[in-house]
């Protein structure tokens, strides 16, 4: 295991080697079906935990020594996972739409509302989004990076969980806790962070249940996925990328599996206990990290 870490430190082989500027290939590298499996079930499953799906695509690539899909591939398992959101939480996104559409007549109501609160959530990520893609690229894609904030903020989930009160609902929130929240999400920027995780933080910060701690922030996640498929997307027209890759269907469809079966595991849970489960998760993780980065299975001052 400490070995496939250390791959992360070295540069990827020539067949499956990043732009110079650090940018995704459109199609990037053919994938097998024992990768296409390994990578989309690892994002089903890990992009709604608190966890950090990012960090884990990265650490599965090395570790398993797996080739990068490509744009392509970061679109289809995004689309499966958006997908199991909406088939989840389908009640709140037609109440949602509802509400937009009562809107143009003038009415409005709380399903209006709801949606100009996600909106307001997600107006932080689009500008951050931006500016990080812009002038940070893949520079912050490194383990070290990943074991300090799978750790930090795995802590601040179990303080944020266990120390601050339980007492709202989403339909107590206001714009500023809205805005909150979506400021939080822009440290997701950073990989082993967790888009879910520091949203879900917040919201218990701002002193809301777990389960619409997590409402919220999976409703966040449908813009906030949608807007990012769409600049991928756009990038695959800049480059006259128009075939759809083998394979794409089937990551399509074990993300939207796989997130489908997490989703309710996880709210379940959050039902009836904490989110301790997964802050020791986090910590074991990020002192796994720390061993093999510093126990001298690879150079700690080596980037990714």
């Amino acid at each position: 295991m400490g070995v496939g870490i250390a791959r992360c430190y070295k540069s990827a082989p020539p067949e499956t080697a990043s732009p110079a500027d650090g940018q995704k290939t459109p199609q990037g590298a053919a994938l097998t079906f024992f990768q296409i499996v390994a990578l989309a079930v690892v994002q089903g499953v890990t992009e709604f935990l608190p966890i950090s799906s990012h960090a884990h695509l990265i650490l599965t690539r090395h570790i398993l020594g797996l080739p990068d899909g490509g744009i392509t591939f970061d679109i289809a398992v995004h689309v499966g996972t958006l997908g199991a959101v909406v088939v989840y939480y389908w009640r709140d996104i037609l109440f949602m739409a509802a509400g937009m559409l009562r809107l143009l007549t003038g009415r409005g109501g709380p399903g209006a509302r709801m949606f100009w609160l996600i909106v307001v959530a997600t107006i932080p990520v689009v500008i951050g989004g931006y500016l990080v893609t812009v002038y940070l690229g893949e520079t912050l894609n490194t383990v070290p990076i990943i074991a300090w904030t799978t750790v930090i903020f795995g802590v601040l989930l179990f303080a944020a969980d266990h120390f601050c009160m339980t007492l709202r609902r989403i339909e107590h929130m206001n714009v500023p806790q809205a805005l909150v929240i979506g400021l939080a999400q822009v440290i997701a920027l950073i990989p082993g962070v967790s888009r879910s995780g520091i949203t879900m933080t917040a919201a218990r910060v701002l002193g809301f249940e777990r389960t619409d701690a997590v409402r919220f922030s999976l409703l966040m996640s449908v813009p906030a996925i949608v807007g990012a498929a769409a600049l991928d997307g756009f990038d695959l027209y800049k480059n006259g990328a128009t075939q759809i890759p083998p394979g794409i269907g089937l990551a399509v469809f074990l993300s939207f599996a796989s997130a489908l079966v997490a989703i309710p595991l996880m709210v379940n849970w959050l039902r009836r206990a904490t989110f301790t489960p997964f802050v020791i998760y986090r910590l074991l993780l990020g002192g796994f990290l720390f061993l093999t980065l510093y126990w001298g299975a690879v150079p700690a001052g080596a980037a990714g």
